[in-house]
């Protein structure tokens, strides 16, 4: 019984290597897929401070009202 372990141990150290080895072709690749960016404006990120900035102007001159007279 021992010595019919041992075999079946020594036959499966020596088969399993042949049963993961793969086969004889050579592996398919896949054909790589390149995707291009859009292309964006340059001055895309000026725009909405240029606006704040703008809109922040015409609030302050807006609201500018004379300056208190002075008591006397």
């Amino acid at each position: 019984m021992r010595k019919s372990i041992i075999l079946g141990a020594v036959v499966g150290c020596i088969a399993a290597p042949a049963a993961f080895g793969g086969n004889l072709l050579s592996p398919e690749m896949d054909e790589q897929v390149v995707v291009q960016a859009a292309s964006t404006s340059s001055a895309g990120g000026l725009l909405i401070p240029l606006l704040f900035l703008i809109m922040f102007a015409v609030v302050i001159s807006g609201s500018s009202s004379p300056a208190p007279a002075p008591v006397k």
